[in-house]
């Protein structure tokens, strides 16, 4: 008698079906118009080949184009084996490592043969040549179970260094996959992969660019090639992802940067930013900002020390876990030569270490443990305005997007356990205020215990309950708001609520948080006094809006596209004047708009007034008072907006009134 499977599906039903049956036969037995669309499957939960024989009873969800995450997935991920296969069809002796899906596209590290220079962007046209060449084929993605044995003999035989080396490394008896390409190409992977190499479609890919990377990213190994490409499922997405990086690169707040007088970078201070008096004052009113917004929400602000001893991080965990990404300076006086130059310092074996700051939060429980704290004082709120410094790798660093110096918004509430829902209830409020005044939306998602962690379940149980709980509350756990949890992306001590926010062309930054923490109050030993009479630990929340200053004012530049709100730009206004017999008007204009508190430059240089306009355009100025004689005898001005094609005449007192309401930072408007 045959043996026969019960297959669950998700609305219920259940479909019996022969042993050695895969889920793509399940969908020819739904219908055929189901067959075509399905690409792979979940079984079990899990995503597998669609055409992978079921192991026994499964429950099974097929999955199609309309599922775009998980099909993008699988076409990124065939995508990096399509261009691994290309490069060593079109250079042969070319060793392949490996090539994950990312975002947006695909990437694969290569190393060329000696016989040639190490791969560059002229040789993209013919990859992607050959890479459709491959997918028009239609060639079967076959999966087939390995030795260990098996994949070191043949990675040697074909002098395949990396990857027989990496075998040589897998778990004796585990189960060790290869797909192949057709008949003549295989590689090692976990899976899962489309049926073949025709359900992608070979318009919805592009090489984007290549770059230096090491063997297992250690700059001792072998440097190898990455090439980059990008992957969708239809030519539509791709050329709409095109056209977003298109826009994207016109935003670019380095370019703008530059463009504005913002700021710079330079190798005297890798990864530091250099404000120029124009940065420099979008961050200040920045931080006015955010100040007014914690003085009305009941918060302290500190400052706290930039160096302390490396065994107060010890204690605090983060030495521990962020050792390498701290900078550690021994606590030595380096020795002076008599003619004043200084002598190379020696580093004594028993020398004290200490450490510059990469976060704020342990120096703020030592703020709290200062003096007995009752119960009747919590919930505490320390804000610092914090400079901290992580040492990053410097092919990480990206303008103001990732740097090693940075400021945050940073607090810290400490609070019994009673309060902790309210508090995150009363920021996810605050949060959103400070969003909405910038014009964001956003998604909130919960970040839920990582695998290494510290402190109890039980304790990390209650934290992620109270997030959920004031998320709830404060009437965000729903689809308006993005809602979602995800599993094990949560601090080291605590779960944290991310805010992410969605720029004016569709990109996400991941910027907010707020952290449930019972495990720094518990290694610093913070502590109050509660009703009782007995010590108790408070909750700690670790939580910022902003995130960086620096990384907030690169995403407002880029989503303004350098044309930010009145009350941020630098400059508010220019006063150019058409001729120079207009100049006396033009100063007194000035004077009148500095009286009222108006940032504003003059511009009476002998240029034409056209030349003057696209200056200042480019320099992003809200406005242009445009004055000649004529504006000079009437006592107006002519107001060119940028973005606005037609000018407006009006009285001096009437433009001085218009950018004094836009001027007004939005917090003081109501």
């Amino acid at each position: 008698m045959t043996e026969l499977l019960k297959i669950s599906l998700p609305d219920g039903s259940v479909r019996e079906m022969e042993a050695g049956s895969t889920p793509g036969d399940v969908a020819a037995a739904i219908g055929p118009g189901l067959a075509k669309a399905a690409i792979a499957a979940r079984v079990n939960g899990e995503v597998r080949d669609i055409n992978r024989p079921f192991d026994g009873d499964a429950e099974l969800a097929l999955i199609t184009s309309r599922d775009e995450a998980e099909a993008l997935e699988l076409a990124r991920h065939d995508f990096a084996h399509v261009l691994a296969e290309a490069v060593q069809a079109l250079w042969p002796g070319t060793q392949i490592t490996f090539g994950p899906a990312t975002d947006d596209g695909f990437y694969y590290d290569v190393k060329a043969p000696d016989t040639r220079d190490p791969f560059s962007v002229d040789d993209l046209p013919a990859i992607e040549e050959k890479m459709r060449e491959i997918i028009k084929a239609d060639k079967p993605l076959t999966r087939e179970v390995w030795t260990r044995q098996q994949l070191i003999d043949k990675w040697v035989a074909e002098g395949e260094t990396f990857k027989a080396e990496w075998a040589q490394e897998l778990p004796e008896g585990e189960e060790l996959t290869v797909y192949r390409s057709g008949g003549d190409w295989l590689d090692m992977c976990r899976g899962p992969h489309l049926a073949s190499t025709g359900k992608l479609d070979p318009e919805a890919f592009k090489l984007m660019r290549v770059a230096g990377a090491y063997w297992r990213g250690d700059q001792a190994n072998a440097q190898l090639t990455r090439i980059y490409g990008t992957g969708w499922l239809n030519k539509k997405q791709l050329n709409a992802h095109l056209m977003r990086l298109e826009e994207a690169g016109k935003r670019d707040h380095r370019k703008l940067g530059r463009e504005m007088d913002l700021f710079h970078l330079q190798e005297e201070a890798h990864g530091s930013v250099f404000w120029h008096p124009k940065g420099y004052r979008i961050w200040r009113e920045l931080e006015a900002y955010m100040r007014r917004k914690m003085d009305g929400a009941g918060y302290q602000e500190i400052k706290t020390p930039q160096v302390m001893d490396v065994r107060q991080w010890e204690q605090s965990g983060h030495w521990g876990k962020y050792a390498e990404n701290m900078f550690a300076v021994p606590d030595i006086v380096p020795e002076v030569d008599e003619d004043g130059a200084a002598a190379t310092p020696k580093i004594a074996a028993d020398a004290q270490w200490m450490a510059i700051k990469p976060m704020n939060c342990p120096a703020h429980v030592l703020v709290f443990k200062q003096g007995i704290t009752s119960y009747r004082e919590l919930p505490i709120r320390l804000g610092e305005m914090g400079c901290c410094h992580r040492n990053e790798p410097h092919g990480a660093l990206h303008g103001l997007m990732r740097v090693r110096q940075f400021t945050q918004d940073d607090a810290h509430i400490f609070c019994t356990e009673e309060q902790v829902v309210e508090e995150v209830r009363a920021f996810c409020r605050l949060a959103d205020e400070v969003y909405q005044d910038f014009g964001f939306s956003y998604h909130v998602k919960l970040a839920l215990r990582p695998g290494q962690r510290f402190g109890s379940d039980a304790d990390w149980d209650k934290a992620e309950q109270e997030l959920r709980d004031a998320v709830a509350e404060a009437g965000m756990a729903n689809e308006e708001y993005g809602w979602e949890e995800l599993p094990g992306e949560g601090a080291f001590y605590a779960p944290k609520l991310e805010w992410h926010l969605t720029d004016a062309i569709g990109r996400t930054w991941q910027v907010g948080t707020i952290q449930g923490d019972r495990v720094l109050p518990e290694r610093l030993d913070a502590n109050y006094v509660g009703e009782d009479g007995e010590r108790h630990r408070p909750v700690m929340l670790h939580r910022a809006i902003f995130g960086s200053y620096e990384r907030f004012i690169g995403i407002l530049i880029e989503h303004f596209a350098g044309r930010l709100p009145v009350w941020l730009a630098p400059v508010q206004a220019v006063v150019a004047t058409i001729v120079s017999d207009a100049d006396e008007y033009g100063k007194e204009a000035v004077a009148k708009l500095e009286a009222a508190g108006i940032r504003v430059e003059s511009d009476f240089r002998n240029e034409k007034i056209n030349y003057k306009v696209r200056e200042h355009s480019l320099a992003k100025v809200p406005h242009l008072l445009v004055v000649g004689m004529r504006e000079a005898e009437e006592g107006t001005v002519a107001v060119r907006t940028l973005g606005e094609k037609e000018q407006r005449v009006m009285s001096l007192n009437d433009a001085i009134a218009l950018l004094k309401d836009a001027a007004t930072p939005p917090d003081l408007k109501s």
